[in-house]
């Protein structure tokens, strides 16, 4: 089967490397523009870029799909490319680009979508964070056939995985790509067998990942320390959540909610011994991670030796 791929970070590049190493002919990857990234900003391809550009796959970066949007001529391009590259289906995995009509009917057996979440829950641009700050207990992975509305198509494929306690963003993302890996696998051979059901999403329980601001990652302390415990797990490792503490942004990168009394924000302890406690609106957090602004991550008690908190108040 001939799969051409559309996606851009490292969660696609998973399903991507998956795919090659099972074999699927890949005549052509769509990702997005190169862009500046790191503290030189420098230009940087993504990582589906990288991993096709050294896989020897033929690569294109369209700004836009839309025929009737701000850059059609470069559109236009792009459809005829899809059309001129022989394909029977098209894989879509984060990809950042909204695929119109004109584009969704071009493979022959249309465009499939790895998203990272149980739907109809948390369609949208971020199911990971989401689900986290949420307190989901599961999340999961849907394969599903993707129509014009955001990710309302029906499903191929279903797996859930239970959220540890433990778990950011960071590492339920890397279980969630391997899951959507494995999955377009099976989903691409069930399809070449004729053996792929899809089945409507239910009607009820939808809800939507809205995109992460950065504003978001303030964290306010008259808060339960359950609600910030999940919040830090679900901006860890972007944007980062962080406590206004003397004047100075400090990002919490670990923290579990424990039981405690104080005026929010209060540090009721900063030793290596206990790490960094801090009252909350209800409980209070227990921080084992910090990060001071163009420092290092780290552990509290190395945190402490260069920032005392010992009767400090958190904002």
């Amino acid at each position: 089967m001939r799969v051409i791929f559309a996606g851009t970070p490292e969660f696609a590049a998973v399903a991507l490397r998956a795919l090659h190493e099972a074999g699927f002919e890949i005549p052509l990857v769509l990702t997005q523009p190169d862009r500046p990234a790191g503290r030189g900003m420098q230009m940087q391809a993504s990582a589906v870029k990288q991993y096709a550009v050294a896989h020897g796959m033929p690569v294109a970066q369209p700004v836009s799909l839309r025929l009737d949007g701000k850059y059609p001529e470069v559109a236009r391009e792009a459809h005829d490319l899809l059309r001129a590259t022989p394909h029977d289906v098209m894989v879509v995995a984060a990809y950042g680009l909204i695929l119109p009509r004109s584009v969704l009917d071009i493979p022959p057996l249309g465009c499939i979508n790895i998203h990272a979440s149980l739907l109809p829950r948390w369609r949208g641009a971020a199911p990971i964070h989401r689900a986290i700050e949420a307190g989901d207990a599961e999340t999961g992975v849907t394969i599903m056939q993707m129509e014009e509305g955001l990710d309302t198509g029906p499903m191929l494929a279903v797996e859930s995985l239970p959220i540890a306690a433990q778990d950011t963003t960071g590492s339920l993302h890397d279980k969630l790509a391997e899951l959507g890996g494995r999955m377009i696998v099976d989903a691409l051979h069930a399809l070449e067998r004729g053996g792929l059901q899809a089945t409507p999403q239910p009607e009820v329980g939808v809800i939507y990942a809205s995109k992460i601001a950065k504003e978001e990652a303030a964290l306010d302390f008259t808060l339960p320390a359950a609600t910030l415990a999940r919040k830090i797990g679900a901006f860890n490792p972007f944007p980062g959540a962080f406590g206004m503490v003397d004047g100075v942004a400090v990002k919490l990168w670990q923290a579990q909610a424990e039981s405690g009394k104080g005026e929010p924000g209060q540090v009721l302890a900063a030793n290596a011994r206990e790490g960094v406690l801090i009252a909350c609106g209800d409980g209070a957090l227990r921080v084992r991670e910090l990060q001071k602004p163009g420092g290092k991550r780290l552990a509290a008690a190395e945190f402490l030796k260069g920032f005392p908190l010992e009767n400090l108040r958190f904002s």
